[in-house]
């Protein structure tokens, strides 16, 4: 759901030395892709290639990420969202809450590295794969929400109104992140993001 597809807070959330080791070749598979996308294309960069420029196997490129797609959307944020989410106020409404944890997630985004996060983007446009595969993703990042919204309204997360409601949610802000790289990332994802929650608020 991030913007960002590189190090994240989590480098800093006390991992374990495995796990600190495991995400840092995971970071350097996605930097190799991603330096390799904007170098050749898409469709050019094959996974033999991004394994010798991340010095790994294919098969450990496969082991962390099973297609490409995964490469280019994968990030380390749901876990950082969720946290952020949960420590709001329970009686603050969700959307004032996702407009807090958006904010500093953007931020954090394009203070690693803002060229990047505009190819992420542009690279959803663009190829097919990538936009379906995204479309798969958010299922994730819904049931994320699910949990959230189901603790702050003492319901399931399996209830019917909190599915649709945490889905709509993560639908509408994918829909963000196409019309920016559509638009050709003219405006202020942050000043977007928030149009988008207040729209989904107050309705049209």
């Amino acid at each position: 759901m991030a913007a960002s597809a590189r190090s994240t807070p989590a480098d800093h959330a006390g991992l374990g030395l495995r796990e600190r080791k495991k995400l840092k070749t995971r970071v350097a598979i996605r930097d190799a892709t991603y330096r390799l996308i904007a170098e050749q294309g898409y469709d050019a960069t094959t996974v033999e290639q991004i394994a010798v420029a991340a010095e790994v196997s294919p098969s450990t490129v496969f082991r962390y990420f099973p297609t490409k797609e995964d490469i280019v959307l994968t990030d380390e944020y749901d876990p950082v969202l969720e946290a952020e989410l949960r420590s709001r106020p329970t009686d603050e409404p969700i959307i004032e809450s996702m407009k807090h944890v958006i904010t500093r997630a953007l931020k954090l985004g394009f203070d690693e590295d803002a060229e990047m996060t505009r190819l992420r983007t542009r690279l959803q446009v663009e190829v097919p794969a990538v936009r379906s595969r995204m479309m798969e993703s958010m299922s994730v990042t819904g049931r994320l929400l699910c949990r959230v919204l189901a603790e702050r309204t003492d319901r399931d997360p399996a209830d019917l109104e909190v599915r649709v409601y945490s889905m709509a949610l993560v639908g509408a802000l994918m829909e963000t992140t196409l019309y920016w790289a559509e638009h050709g990332h003219q405006d202020d994802l942050s000043d977007l993001m928030t149009r988008t929650l207040d729209t989904f608020a107050n309705g049209l």
